[in-house]
């Protein structure tokens, strides 16, 4: 008789002794405010919850968010947890609660996330995954995190495909510049949502209707924006992403939700198997595979990073990303504003909505970061240009502090 493995495992959780290790509601909240409104400095209430803020000016959550005090006590409780017995099903059980935290915070549907290590597994699961011949074409641009290049210039030798690199203008590629590269041989338009270099942010929808007009499908390595600001997968349109979560999700690190839009379950099968991904097994080991996105969660996860991510969805959805989207926001665009008028040209596009501001600078890279550094305030520092970027915790003195610093500099 077929064994459904997944419904066994759920159904021994529920008749466990042992209940699932789960943040409570107290861990996952925001601290309570200490007045009737927010304080000026702190404008979402969330600043007593980042010890990072009592030490440093933190303005690089482009490169790793720091976690608030809910993420390290889910993380602490779950260790604690393992000094004890624990059940394969109690972790299935909340990894399941927990995807259906982040489908709600991107409007889709628990049967369409799965779980996996990194962003960079999800752009090998789709250059690997999405059906192309020899002669078809991938286009991208060149805001995108370095490693997404080694993934399709490894395509395009395997596969026999043309990679088209679309070049930005000024910091930034519209939608025309990828359209022009876009023809009946596309198979796959992928992009950084919002570019780790300069903070960009792509018009999803507009490049869904470009590459839907075509027969293509649309990827977004959505890193940089989950978290910080609002994605909604049907107002997109968008067929694929994935993200990280130890940027605006606040979490750590092993665990990247993998976004694959319901109808394409069957078109874009998954390039790896192990038996976390199947729903039956089958007589003479033969297996079905989930028919839902489940089927990439097909080996052990990290379930302690699960657990954090659970404790920092609910802190996110309390807080409200529509809040966080509006403060970082504006804090961008106070850096913005001080940034040029003290003569600094920006690489990142006038008007940009995202949390990242990059500026080009001609002091020698090492007398830049110095200044930074004695200023105890966190940026990235490249060669010619510097990244700044803001966090739920960030505040308008903290970009003024930034600003002090680029006064020198200008």
């Amino acid at each position: 008789m077929p064994i459904d493995r997944r419904e066994f495992v759920v159904a021994a959780a529920s008749l466990a002794a042992r209940a699932a290790v789960k943040p409570s509601s107290a861990l996952a909240a925001p601290a309570p405010p200490t007045q009737a409104g927010p304080a000026p400095d702190d404008p979402l209430g969330v600043r007593a919850d980042f010890p990072i803020v009592n030490t440093r000016t933190f303005l690089n959550g482009a490169y790793i968010t720091p976690s608030p005090k809910q993420a390290i006590a889910a993380g602490q409780a779950f260790i604690e947890s393992k000094a004890q017995p624990m059940l394969v099903g109690d972790l299935l059980s909340r990894t399941g609660e927990v995807r259906g935290q982040f489908a709600r915070l991107v409007n889709a549907t628990p049967e369409e996330i799965g779980f996996i290590y990194a962003t960079s597994e999800g752009e090998n699961i789709v250059a690997n995954s999405v059906p192309m011949n020899p002669g078809d074409n991938v286009v991208i641009d060149d805001l995108v995190y370095e490693g997404a290049f080694v993934v399709y210039r490894e395509l395009e030798r395997r596969r026999k495909i043309e990679l088209r690199i679309v070049s930005h203008k000024d910091g930034a590629v519209s939608p025309e510049a990828i359209a022009a590269r876009v023809d009946s041989r596309t198979r796959l338009v992928s992009v950084a949502w919002v570019s780790n270099i300069n903070g960009f942010r792509h018009d999803l929808r507009a490049l869904a209707d470009i590459a839907h007009a075509h027969g293509a499908l649309l990827h977004t390595d959505a890193i940089q924006g989950i978290g910080t600001l609002v994605m909604d997968v049907r107002a997109t349109d968008v067929d694929l992403f994935c993200t990280g979560t130890y940027k605006g999700l606040l979490a750590g690190f092993g665990v990247a939700p993998f976004y694959i839009k319901r109808p394409l379950l069957e078109r874009v099968s998954p390039d790896r198997f192990g038996n976390f991904g199947i729903r039956k097994q089958l007589p003479g080991y033969r297996f079905e595979l989930d028919p839902t996105a489940g089927r990439y969660d097909y080996a052990s996860l990290a379930f302690a990073e699960v657990h954090q991510l659970g404790a920092t969805l609910s802190y996110l959805e309390k807080v409200g990303v529509p809040r966080i989207e509006e403060h970082i926001l504006e804090l961008t665009r106070r850096m913005q504003d001080g940034l040029q008028s003290q003569g600094f040209r920006l690489f990142t596009p006038p008007g940009t909505r995202s949390s990242i501001v990059s500026f080009y600078t001609t002091k020698p890279t090492d007398d830049v970061r110095a200044a930074f550094n004695a200023a105890s305030v966190d940026v990235t520092v490249r060669e010619g240009h510097v990244r700044a970027s803001v966090a739920i915790f960030n505040n308008a003195e903290e970009v003024d502090r930034l600003l002090s610093v680029t006064r020198k500099l200008a």
